[in-house]
């Protein structure tokens, strides 16, 4: 859902916004709201940060994010999950993790919902890559599909049962095929 200001809001002003359920993003002056998250969408998103965290986190790699706002390059996005590198992550002045996050992230997944713009998703993917990430993955549950976007190069369509998903270097550990992953939709 679009929701187009009489005027052009600027990202300050969104920034002072209270937060919405589901999460809006700003994106070239408007806000746009996320669409709710439905069953597929949520399994997959819960298994991924807890499988990228189980190979990076004790050893201070790196800390995967679910539904994490980045603010950064003039568009405050909610990737469905964000990857840090460990010495990345945002501090407050305790030195625990930090509430906003003004920086990249270096691993941004989407996961595609049905009705959702395919193309808003990829632009965002698009729009990390060109300020620094490392890698961006969209997920497409109904297609069983991953479109892979390194960084400068040629997306690559993983949709075999055995390809083997590209992951950025700091979590070369984890080794998942797409069965692997959209296994995690079966309850067997």
């Amino acid at each position: 859902m679009v929701q187009t200001p009489t005027k052009t809001l600027t990202l300050e002003a969104f920034q002072k916004r209270p937060e919405t359920k589901p999460a809006s993003e700003y994106i070239n002056g408007q806000i746009i709201q996320k669409p709710m998250p439905q069953g597929k969408h949520s399994k997959l998103q819960g298994k991924l940060v807890t499988a990228i965290n189980e190979v990076v986190e004790t050893q201070k790699i790196a800390l995967a994010f679910p539904e994490l706002r980045c603010t950064f390059g003039g568009r405050s996005i909610v990737p469905d999950v964000t990857v840090f590198a460990w010495e990345r992550i945002p501090l407050d002045e305790d030195g625990d993790v930090a509430n906003v996050f003004k920086a990249h992230p270096d691993w941004t997944i989407e996961i595609l919902s049905p009705d959702q713009s395919q193309t808003k998703v990829t632009g965002n993917i698009l729009h990390c890559l060109k300020h620094g990430s490392r890698l961006g993955w969209l997920i497409d549950p109904d297609e069983r599909s991953v479109l892979v976007y390194p960084p400068r190069q040629q997306p690559e369509l993983l949709q075999e049962p055995t390809d083997v998903l590209t992951v950025p270097d700091l979590v070369v550990e984890l080794q998942l095929t797409v069965e692997d992953l959209f296994g995690w939709l079966r309850l067997r």
